[in-house]
């Protein structure tokens, strides 16, 4: 999937400001961004629920403008809303959904029946959507996007408001499916869910990308491991010999001293001046930097 030079206003605001990025085939893809960044527009714009003011959209070589049919056929969405009739029945949800895209009967039941049975719905078959938990309605949403077997899944917050078990087997699932050669784009809020699922994500502000890269790059570039080293006692300000470490004193507490990226034989130094001087050290400890910190360096701002 290829993103070109997107545009998409809404009167005189802007809502996606000439982003580009590519999805290869296979990739778990991470498309994050704060409320409003213009993530849903882009979405939208791929699936074709929204028309673009400029640039061009591609899905497998084929343009979602002008060969819509084919491109649209390739995808499955898993919006963050619920949006099942509800007057129809699960089973008749899935059987609706694979008629859009033209597929036999035949195959559809086959189809139909093994995804009721993956995500753990074959007992719920015949009931209706308001008898479903939460947690049920998520799984019907994803066996939904999956009913026409296509190549890209785009999934829009697949485990908001889902318990901390269900989501773990949520994760298990999509990695299943990326193992069965699935491309997969993901939006979240919760950001140790793409850290721990994504290879690359693209970070969008204000209709802008801001980031475009590989997790572990992104990590390399924006965020810095640190080391603190715990004292027995407080100090009033670093110690000058460790200036040329640029040690820091922690605000919140005068008893740790905090750097950046030590490397082993800078420790051992760092340690031995402490010594000299007989300050005392009652642990050294690294925090290792996550894609939160990423995330608010280049937003300056949470996820929701």
């Amino acid at each position: 999937m290829a993103v070109h030079h997107l545009v998409k206003r809404y009167g005189d605001a802007t809502a996606v400001n000439g982003i580009s990025f590519a999805v290869e085939r296979g990739d778990f893809f991470g498309f994050l961004g704060p409320n409003g960044a213009g993530k849903t527009t882009t979405i939208n714009a791929i699936v074709g629920l929204a028309r673009v003011d400029g640039g061009r959209i591609e899905v497998f070589g084929r343009d979602v403008s002008t060969a819509w049919r084919k491109a649209r056929r390739l995808i499955g969405l898993a919006p963050q809303e619920y949006n099942f009739d509800r007057y129809l029945r699960v089973r008749e949800i899935l059987f609706y959904q694979a008629g859009y895209y033209g597929l036999r009967p035949r195959d559809v039941t086959t189809r139909v029946d093994a995804l009721l049975e993956r995500f753990g719905l074959s007992a719920k078959a015949d009931a209706f959507v308001a008898q479903l938990s939460g947690g049920m309605k998520r799984r019907l949403t994803l066996a939904r996007a999956l009913v026409h077997d296509p190549q890209i899944v785009i999934l829009d917050e697949p485990t908001a408001g889902v318990d901390v078990e269900l989501r773990l087997e949520l994760w298990e699932t999509l990695r299943a499916l990326r193992r069965e050669g699935k491309t997969i784009v993901l939006t979240t809020h919760y950001i140790e869910e793409a850290e721990a699922l994504c290879e690359r994500i693209g970070i969008i502000e204000s209709g802008r990308m801001v980031a475009l890269e590989t997790t572990e790059g992104l990590l390399r570039s924006h965020a810095r491991d640190e080391l603190t080293i715990t004292l027995a006692h407080p100090l009033q300000a670093p110690p000058p010999m460790l200036a040329h470490f640029s040690a820091r004193l922690d605000p919140e507490n005068a008893c740790r001293l905090r750097f950046e990226r030590l490397s082993p034989l800078q420790l051992s130094e760092a340690l031995a001046l402490l010594g000299r001087e007989g300050i005392d050290v009652e642990a050294v400890n690294t925090e290792r930097a996550t894609l939160q910190d990423v995330f608010l360096a280049l937003t300056g701002r949470g996820a929701r």
